[in-house]
């Protein structure tokens, strides 16, 4: 990986944003297989994980963009599995999260900078599935008026 540049004006190296571990899942032939992916959580979803919403992170960690701008040389919080991976699109995804704690600021209250949180609501009943793909039915179809193509 390399190192991305900052938009000057928008964000700075010491921008505030949150990293999560969180437990996902890819569908196999020969079926699920687990991993684990460090992906940056925004502002509005920590507000729903404090509040207790059941969640595939195990936990989070606040940091800013300067520990994680730079992947020639990253290192992955001790704490946490070798295995871990980082998330797919992950510069547009952490810079997009710092921005979001940028517009809310008080959300940064709840996890102060350098902190750790792992008391979320954990739980794998509803598993994220990273390469699912839709599946469209004929009863999802919106039933429309005989009249919604005519003419009045």
């Amino acid at each position: 990986m390399t190192a991305i540049a900052l938009p000057l004006d928008d964000l700075s190296p010491e921008s505030y944003v949150v990293l999560g571990l969180a437990t996902c899942f890819l569908k196999q032939p020969e079926g699920m297989q687990e991993l684990t992916i460090i992906e940056p959580i925004p502002a509005a979803a920590l507000g729903a994980l404090f509040a207790g919403v059941p969640t595939a992170y195990q936990t989070a960690i606040a940091t800013t963009l300067a520990d994680w701008l730079d992947l020639t040389d990253w290192q992955r919080p001790r704490d946490w599995p070798e295995t871990a991976q980082l998330c797919s699109d992950f510069h547009e995804r952490l810079l997009a999260a710092a921005r979001t704690y940028r517009r809310d600021p008080q959300t940064r209250e709840r996890l102060p900078l350098g902190d750790r949180y792992s008391d979320f609501q954990y739980s794998l009943e509803r598993k994220r599935i990273l390469n699912a793909a839709p599946v469209v039915r004929p009863e999802d179809n919106v039933k429309q008026h005989a009249y919604t193509h005519q003419v009045l």
